[in-house]
């Protein structure tokens, strides 16, 4: 099994990793507008106020915006001695804006006891692992939502990678290999990885313990099934029930150690899981 024999990073902190999510938060900054792939089940079209679900953000920071805000919520005294974490997911994907690692760099420089955490759908992540360790990142979260390309051009109408737009089964394929080979050299460089998967009833349902056995096998270390949201082109999905979400994870944690605690947190959610701080003032305001 691939970093078999390499000593697991404290995770004690980290609430989405097994760390205690009541006592311990994180702080993402939504410094990472553009996104490289285009999933059915994501829409970033508007923003509520009191809406939470990945790629919803008041509004985009640069990086040198998001080190005031960290500053801002360490000198709190409500938030300070709980934030642990400090995360970027979004609204697009991290790797594929160099704002992320500006703002990696920014944050290590200035709080170097915060672990350092980022989200991504992992196609640039082979071409962005060396960097990633350099600057230190503890915690990497993979979305991986099938293993059989035929499965994920249903999922993914397309990627764009290297200056080319890849469709369907042809495009899944490609984001599928780079997913598995950037978890496992991060996993080579002793990163602790959580696998998201998102579980789309008559979809994607046979693939999850695929998923689970692979992502274990690659040095993954804790999988998080999470129910579809249903919008986008799979508006008209049905989502899993409480029974069934809880009836996959029991069936998956024989294989894997299941994150149950998730909230599909927005890319600039602040505070305790569930418990999250008041958003900036906006509206609901569609495009």
């Amino acid at each position: 099994m691939a970093n078999a024999c390499n000593e697991r990073k404290n995770i004690q902190g980290h609430p989405c990793f097994g760390g205690n999510h009541h006592k311990n938060g994180r702080m993402h900054l939504a410094v990472a507008p553009r996104c490289n792939i285009k999933c059915g089940y994501c829409s970033r079209r508007h923003d509520c106020a009191n809406e939470s679900r990945p790629g919803v953000t008041s509004r985009l920071l640069t990086p040198p915006e998001a080190i005031l805000k960290v500053r801002e919520v360490m000198e709190s005294e409500i938030l300070g001695p709980i934030i642990k974490v400090i995360g970027i997911a979004g609204p697009g994907d991290p790797l594929a804006n160099e704002e992320t690692f500006e703002t990696f760099r920014l944050v290590k420089e200035e709080f170097p006891h915060l672990i350092l955490c980022m989200s991504t759908n992992g196609l640039l992540l082979p071409e962005k692992i060396d960097l990633l360790n350099e600057i230190g990142l503890h915690s990497l979260t993979v979305t991986i939502n099938a293993l059989d390309p035929a499965v994920g051009g249903r999922i993914y109408s397309h990627i764009s990678y290297h200056g080319k737009k890849y469709s369907g089964e042809e495009g899944a394929a490609i984001l599928l290999a780079n997913q598995l080979e950037g978890l496992r050299r991060a996993a080579d460089y002793g990163m602790t990885i959580k696998v998201n998967t998102v579980f789309i009833p008559g979809v994607n349902e046979g693939e999850v313990p695929l998923i689970g056995r692979k992502v274990k096998e690659l040095g993954a270390f804790v999988m998080n099934v999470m129910p579809i949201i249903p919008q986008a082109e799979f508006a008209g999905i049905e989502p899993p029930t409480p029974e069934k979400l809880e009836e996959v994870r029991l069936a998956n944690e024989s294989i894997i150690g299941q994150f149950k605690h998730c909230r599909q947190c927005r890319a600039d959610a602040v505070g305790l899981i569930g418990q999250d701080h008041k958003f900036a003032e906006t509206g609901c305001a569609l495009p």
